[in-house]
């Protein structure tokens, strides 16, 4: 696998699905908190997600492969769901989605930096540079407004947990890269949802919560299934496809996902930040996946494969 890969027709279209299912998973995880506690969430979302991947893992050989690799699916566990999935179920008990999305939006700056740390010089190119600092401009146009960072203690806190939720983010692609990139994806996947979940349960049984709701319940449910089994699935063809330090930016069009949600299901207003901040955020984006340019260099085209 060729790690500093562009963008492709099938990156394009990976891209879109996980900005499409991310974006939805704040919706979700602010509809399952309102009953269940931030452990029990984590635990049921992890859980629920590896029991819909374990027959296919099972099947395929994969999760043999992966156990082979244990101490490295479990830290791409603990950076991409043990830690941020109890962060972000937290933080959304004390922010709103809009906020929550702005900052989660920072992964791609932390993926630039980690790069840097690493030797890649290729992200200081001005076009993709410039393009990565135009796409966050567009985020915080769209979600801007008057109250938009409150000063409450707990609300700091939480906005502190979003952060280091955005670091962790731009670690784990690196690790999936780096050190899991001959583990069959499904099985590193399937391993690592089931390690989270059974470290989580006995917090999520003890932890009180409400009597679920059919809402709670069910966003819990697609939670699992959708936004977390097929999500990850995704995610790692993704960053096969176009690289640790491109993958994130996906995370740019989440908040305006998670925005038009709210427009179509709670009536919520089109803001003109996010007619004015929507083309913003795509010009941004294209211009740090791609450099500016229409097609990929041969170079940069990896051989994708998701096992």
């Amino acid at each position: 696998m060729n790690v500093q890969a562009g963008f492709t027709r099938k990156g394009w279209i990976l891209f879109a699905v996980m900005a499409l299912v991310w974006g939805i998973t704040y919706l979700f995880i602010k509809e399952a908190v309102e009953t269940f506690g931030p452990p029990a969430v984590v635990a049921g979302r992890t859980l629920l997600g590896g029991l819909v991947l374990l027959p296919f893992a099972i099947r395929s050989g994969a999760l043999k492969a992966a156990r082979k690799h244990w101490p490295w699916v479990l830290v791409f566990g603990l950076l991409e769901m043990g830690g941020p999935f109890l962060l972000l179920s937290h933080a959304e008990t004390q922010l709103p989605s809009g906020l929550t999305g702005l900052l989660v939006a920072t992964v791609p700056l932390f993926a630039v930096i980690i790069a840097l740390l690493r030797g890649d010089r290729s992200a200081l190119a001005p076009i993709r540079l410039g393009g990565l600092l135009v796409g966050f401009a567009g985020v915080v146009v769209v979600v801007a407004g008057p109250g938009l960072f409150p000063h409450e203690p707990a609300s700091m806190i939480a906005i502190g947990e979003i952060l280091l939720t955005a670091v962790m983010y731009a670690i784990a692609p690196f690790v999936i890269a780096y050190k899991l990139s001959d583990v069959p994806s499904i099985g590193t996947i399937t391993l690592a949802l089931f390690a989270i979940g059974l470290a989580y349960l006995p917090a999520a049984l003890l932890t009180p919560h409400e009597p679920p709701t059919v809402r709670s319940a069910g966003s819990l449910l697609l939670l699992g299934v959708i936004c977390t089994a097929l999500a990850f699935v995704a995610f790692f063809a993704l960053i096969r496809e176009v690289g640790p330090v491109r993958a994130p930016l996906f995370t740019y069009i989440n908040p305006i996902v998670a925005i038009v949600l709210g427009t179509v299901l709670v009536a919520e207003p089109i803001t003109p930040g996010l007619l004015i901040g929507f083309p913003i955020i795509l010009i941004g984006c294209w211009f740090a996946a791609t450099g500016g340019r229409l097609k990929p260099r041969a170079s940069e085209v990896a051989p994708a494969a998701i096992e």
